[in-house]
Order: structure tokens, then C-alpha cells, then sequence
């Protein structure tokens, strides 16, 4: 039994070989004797060491002062993964690196005579350098010659099937992930798939033929099935078809509005002086406070979320369009960049809580840890005039996650604004400066203002009030 003080992660109960909890604000697990034998071999054989060093999985230390229960093996506390993100949230490069990942760890486990017995991907997280890295500790098992890759199916369900909807279908069918909490069914994946996906042999065999095969044998009863025998040589083919088919996949990048916002020589809103200048504000304020963590909403490409992160703080960059996500990605991985985890998140429907009883993955708002500081830069009009989102709202909602706030205000005499108004009637008569700074001051000081040159936008930095 645990003790009062310890609370178990509600993401853990499906797994009989142990279990997440925190006890004392610090992140365990638990080792259960089931899981003993297969613990002991990853341990002993080099696997572990193999993968620690490869930075394929997280470090963890086994700790003395075990708890008296009558489950447990091994208490071990693992490296702790600053921010928790879904693949829900991820944009198809991602979600390619980490399917890649896990067939990587598969084929060295392998070689160590271990295999995966989870291939979620869920067991992936994002690293401040920007790696991704598997985190479950007890997903290996020891391999037993001619028995078949019992993750086989939830890897296609979790990784194949969403990257081939994307690439071949459409980049919004990648919600379907949180419809179905981290994979598409193979029979859906392979109807929503076009013909020019079912051309590929790969595909047509690892999506098409595997859900006929499942339908098939879920009709059979267990007795009847009878044993099937795969070799080591097999499923290392098995996988080695699985990584060609993935490497091979392409996202063809639509150029969204948002993707391209700041190319160009005008950088979206702004003559390229008063784009500088605004860095230079947001920089500036940045350095004023300096926060530890930092969520950028409405982050585009990431343009200012590099600001913060190169300053070493770790930043959350968010946007709800796409394209603009896969671009951030992409140009984080290019340069090297660390600090910065891009992610698909629309603020105006943020990840809501799900699983068992809401509680097995964490909501984006009120689950996943506060930042110290949110930068909303050129979001607000957009929040209020296409989402209509009072002000009154909004000021509050950033005073329940943050500490201090970098946010602009955009005028209606600005040329977005008048875009936005074109084809609708302004029904925002409140929509000003003055009530602006009056419902956030409500929850915040204005520490600074900076009108950025050749424009009408404000910049503020807020401190939230006592």
C-alpha cells in the first residue's frame, strides 16, 4: 500500500510492471516483482547502459530507502522531463522522429536479446535540447525466439497510421489522436487513405492487410489461433520495412498565411525597422525578468520564442496553425537550438483533460505546470474580434497561469485590424486602449509600455498583483 504522501500518477495503472507516483514533490516509480526478472536483464545486460548513453532513454537511480510493500521490487526515481507534451500537440516531423526512435530502441533491444512490449507514443517526450527520448524504463522485456513483435500493432496504430493520414490526407486529421488517444485505427487509417497510399507496398501491407488480418483473427477464439513463429532475422526485416516506409514519408509544407507571416520585406505587420525594434522591446523585457520558464501563445514559427530561449529560458512556443509548427520544428532541429519545444495547440480550444476519468492525460490549462511568463505578441485582436473573446476574459485567464505577462495591443487604426473588420460588422465598441489596460489592470501592474516606431501597437510588460 502507499503511504498517505505518496500520490500515484493516474497515467500508470494499466502497466502490471509498476507504477509512477510523487511523493514530496519528487517523481518515482515503482518496480513491481512481477516485472523483476525483465527489470534485472535490462540492467545487466547492457541494454541500459547502451541506450542511457545513446541518450535514447532517460537515466534513473535506484533508491535505497525502499518503501515496505509487498508488490514492489526496486524503487527508482527517473530523470525528470521539464514539460509533459502528446503526440496530439506535435506536428508530423515530430511525430516521424519519435516513430523513428522507438523502431531505433526496438532493433538494439534486439541485439541485447530484450524487445519492446509498448511502443506508444506516449513513452516519448522532448528533452530542453530538443531530442526526443523514451521514458518508460519498464516497456522492455526479454526476447523469446519466434514469437512476433507484440507491439507491432500499436506502433502501426500510433505512429504509421497518423504520419502516412497526414502526409497522404490532410494535416487536421491528425486530432484524431486525441479522438482516439494516441493512435488511428488501422481500418480507419486504411479508408481514409487515398489510392496513391495503397500503391505503397509498405503501407499497403503494414496498414491495409495488417487491419484485414486483425479483423480476420479477432473472430477466432484464442484456442483456435494456434501458435505463430517469427525468427529474429524476420522481425528485424519487419522493422527495417517500417523505418524505409517512414523515412520515406513526406509532408508536403502548405504555405499557410501564418507559416510565411514574418517573410518578406514588410515582416507581416511591420516595416523592417520597426520589426527590429520590436525584438529589441521584447528582448529588453525579457531581461528585466528574466523568468525560468516562458509559454509563447500565438508563437508562429517562433520568431520571438528564440528570443527567450536563447537567453536559457525554457519556452513553450505554441500556435494553432499547422504549418507554422512543422516550420518552428524544422528550424529548431537545423540549427541545434535548445530551450524550445514547438507545439500544435490552439489556445481558444486548449488539451483538454482525458482518459480514464479525465485524469490519464494532463489538460494544457490548469494540469501541466504554470510558466513563470506568457508572451502573447500580436494575438489579442485576433482573440477578441475572431473569436470574440471579451478582454475581460482574456485579462483574467492570463492572470490564473502566469506571473508576468510580455503582451501587445493592436488597435483597430492598425492595417490587421481593419483585415479582420472587412467583412463583418465591428460590434467591439470596448476594444481600446483605455479598457484594455483597465480590465488587466484588474490583475496586473504595467511595469512598462513601449509604442513600437512607425506603428500604432503597444507592447506592455505586466507583473501580476499580490
Amino acid at each position: 500500500m502507499q503511504s498517505s504522501s505518496e500520490i500515484s500518477n493516474p497515467a500508470s495503472y494499466k502497466d502490471p510492471s509498476g507504477f509512477i507516483y510523487t511523493k514530496d514533490g519528487k517523481i518515482f516509480r515503482q518496480v513491481n516483482l512481477f516485472y523483476k526478472e525483465n527489470y534485472d536483464s535490462l540492467m545487466q545486460s547492457g541494454l541500459y547502459k547502451k541506450l542511457v548513453e545513446k541518450k535514447y532513454l532517460i537515466t534513473h537511480k535506484e533508491i535505497s530507502n525502499s518503501p515496505k510493500n509487498s508488490l514492489a521490487y526496486k524503487i527508482i526515481a527517473p530523470e525528470i522531463i521539464p514539460f509533459i507534451s502528446y503526440p496530439y500537440e506535435w506536428c508530423f516531423s515530430q511525430l516521424k522522429d519519435t516513430a523513428l526512435l522507438t523502431l531505433l530502441i526496438q532493433k538494439t533491444a534486439l541485439s541485447f536479446d530484450m524487445s519492446l512490449k509498448d511502443a506508444t507514443s506516449f513513452n516519448i517526450q522532448f528533452l530542453p535540447d530538443g531530442k526526443p527520448i523514451f521514458i518508460d524504463t519498464l516497456s522492455f522485456e526479454k526476447y523469446v525466439e519466434g514469437q512476433p513483435w507484440v507491439a507491432y500493432r500499436q506502433f502501426c496504430e500510433q505512429f504509421l497510421s497518423p504520419l502516412a493520414v497526414v502526409a497522404y490526407r490532410d494535416f487536421r486529421l491528425a486530432k484524431l489522436l486525441q479522438d482516439y488517444l494516441g493512435n488511428i485505427p488501422l481500418d480507419l487509417a486504411a479508408k481514409l487513405l487515398p489510392l496513391s497510399a495503397k500503391m505503397n507496398l509498405s503501407l499497403f501491407m503494414h496498414i491495409s492487410l495488417h487491419a484485414r488480418s486483425q479483423k480476420k483473427y479477432s473472430s477466432i477464439p484464442l484456442s483456435e489461433k494456434g501458435e505463430r513463429s517469427l525468427s529474429k532475422q524476420s522481425l528485424l526485416g519487419i522493422l527495417d520495412s517500417l523505418e524505409s516506409t517512414i523515412r520515406g514519408m513526406k509532408w508536403q509544407d502548405v504555405k499557410s498565411t501564418w507559416s510565411h507571416y514574418y517573410e518578406g520585406d514588410t515582416k507581416g505587420s511591420y516595416h523592417s525597422d520597426a520589426f527590429d525594434k520590436k525584438k529589441k522591446i521584447v528582448a529588453k523585457y525579457l531581461k528585466t525578468i528574466h523568468p525560468k520558464t516562458l509559454w509563447d501563445i500565438g508563437a508562429n514559427a517562433g520568431m520571438f520564442s528564440r528570443i527567450a530561449s536563447e537567453m536559457g529560458i525554457y519556452t513553450i512556443s505554441m500556435d494553432y496553425d499547422y504549418p507554422a509548427v512543422e516550420k518552428n520544428y524544422i528550424l529548431m532541429k537545423k540549427n541545434n537550438e535548445k530551450n524550445i519545444l514547438p507545439l500544435w495547440i490552439d489556445i481558444t480550444n486548449p488539451t483538454p483533460a482525458l482518459g480514464w476519468v479525465n485524469l490519464e492525460r494532463e489538460p494544457l490549462i490548469f494540469g501541466r505546470p504554470r510558466p513563470d511568463m506568457v508572451m502573447a505578441l500580436a494575438l489579442v485582436h485576433h482573440l477578441v474580434m475572431t473569436h470574440n473573446i471579451p478582454l475581460s476574459l482574456l485579462a483574467s485567464f492570463f492572470s490564473e497561469i502566469c506571473q508576468s505577462l510580455i503582451i501587445e495591443f493592436v488597435p483597430k487604426g492598425d492595417n490587421r485590424v481593419k483585415l479582420l473588420l472587412q467583412n463583418r460588422e465591428d460590434v467591439f465598441s470596448d476594444y481600446n486602449q483605455e479598457h484594455f489596460e483597465k480590465e488587466f489592470g484588474h490583475y496586473f501592474t504595467i511595469r512598462e509600455k513601449t509604442i513600437i516606431p512607425q506603428s500604432q501597437r503597444i507592447i506592455y510588460l505586466m507583473l501580476k498583483k499580490d
